[in-house]
């Protein structure tokens, strides 16, 4: 079989957060048609012991462990030397010897990069074959985004993160044989910055695994069941996260509040910032942390809830509550890349005022969900069904990736995940 050299961030296992999933899904899909050979770095220790279901998907795989605090240290020399800060975070010695010596000795037909943050370990090594990045996200966007609401120092660092990571972008489209990302509107907001290379720019949509998030499992309740709940799920580390909450529990919540006192608002998900475990003060809120599974705070739910106001790509949070067939409340920047019509599958708010009013007109009389919100569910999960299965969103890669000469597919099992812990 051809070689595959496959680089990501962090170990793509277990499947529990957005970019896992994607990375975890992609690699699967490539193991069909190439030995894989697997670098990346385990930035949490939880991760550690999953490496052994990850390296038997694999030939050779390097996943030398990286320490987020002094990462953050060492990645200001990026300043020094010109690089993005988020580049030289994630830079690794050892990763970068085995890089080196595997593109020299193997030759990889395919190499195959996630993340923009990654391609610097192999763009000035000779080629050995097609180079595909995926972007997922135009990430300089992002920056370019916390540089217009962040105070000084943050302004000029964030800044300066946005032009270095920009100019990152543009060298991988001009230099690599394609450029993916996590939807249409990204892939076509990326084509008209790089116009002369449109063509090699491609949205592959993530999908969701609705056999897993399925409203027919059996579900113990985590909270009471007798006042309206509304739970947001996602890693609460993540700027976008923390400003989505944040408003939610200090601006919108209260407004539901003067008319639903009792209301809650759970957010779900690991390593919640300082400022989010002191949003656990205000009355109604629950701060959980990680937890061992997602599905029953979603089940229980009278609505889901997505008030991001700085967003990119596609929303997996709200994918899995659709699947789960909750109604989900999003902003504009949530709802991008998923072909959900508002009012049917999901329900869209475009300010404070309509998110509470929103969130009222789906509460019933026991704090369960009205029947509009029912059959907003219904749909939700019909549309996941029809247009979000992970297969059906991958099969736009087959025709970028698949060898011209290739002995079969579908060669390899996929060892299945069982826990969607966050």
């Amino acid at each position: 079989m051809p070689n595959l050299l496959f680089l990501t961030q962090r170990l793509p296992y277990p499947p529990i957060k957005g970019e896992k999933i994607r990375q975890w899904q992609i690699l699967n899909y490539l193991a069909r048609w190439y030995d894989v050979h697997l670098g990346c770095l385990i930035d949490d220790p939880a991760d550690a012991p999953h490496a052994g279901t990850v390296r038997a998907l694999c030939r050779s795989m390097c996943a030398p462990p990286l320490n987020r605090r002094i990462a953050k240290m060492t990645c200001a020399r990026g300043l020094f030397t010109g690089e993005a800060l988020s580049v030289a975070f994630f830079q690794n010695s050892d990763l970068r010897k085995w890089v080196e010596n595997l593109v020299t000795e193997i030759q990889p037909e395919l190499t195959f990069v996630i993340s923009s943050n990654m391609a610097p370990y192999v763009l000035d090594l000779p080629r050995t074959g097609k180079r595909i990045v995926d972007l997922v996200d135009v990430d300089s966007e992002k920056f370019l985004a916390y540089s217009e609401t962040a105070s000084f120092p943050m302004r000029q660092i964030y800044r300066r993160e946005w032009q270095r990571v920009a100019a990152l972008e543009r060298r991988i489209a001009l230099e690599c044989d394609a450029s993916i990302l996590v939807s249409d509107a990204e892939a076509e907001l990326f084509a008209r910055q790089m116009p002369k290379r449109a063509r090699t720019i491609h949205g592959i949509s993530n999908g969701v695994d609705h056999r897993y998030f399925d409203p027919a499992g059996n579900y113990s309740a985590v909270y009471a069941l007798s006042v309206p709940t509304f739970v947001f799920t996602g890693t609460m580390d993540y700027l976008p996260n923390i400003d989505a909450v944040t408003w939610f529990a200090t601006t919108i919540l209260p407004a539901i509040q003067q008319v639903q006192p009792m209301a809650r608002f759970f957010i779900v998900g690991s390593n919640p910032a300082e400022s989010v475990r002191r949003l656990g003060s205000l009355a109604g809120v629950t701060v959980t942390g990680s937890v061992p599974d997602v599905r029953p705070y979603i089940f229980h739910a009278t609505a889901c809830v997505a008030p991001l106001r700085v967003a990119r790509g596609i929303q997996n949070k709200v994918l899995e509550a659709m699947a789960m067939g909750k109604p989900v409340i999003v902003t504009h920047g949530a709802l991008e890349g998923i072909s959900a019509t508002p009012g049917r599958e999901v329900v869209l708010a475009t300010d404070a005022e309509n998110f509470a009013s929103a969130a009222l007109h789906l509460t019933g009389t026991n704090g369960d969900t009205t029947l509009e919100g029912a059959s907003i569910g219904r749909a939700a999960r019909q549309l996941i069904l029809e247009r979000y299965d992970w297969q059906t969103c991958l099969a736009a890669l087959e025709p970028l990736v698949r060898p011209k000469i290739d002995s079969g597919s579908d060669i390899r099992a996929v060892p299945e995940f069982t826990g969607a812990a966050s």
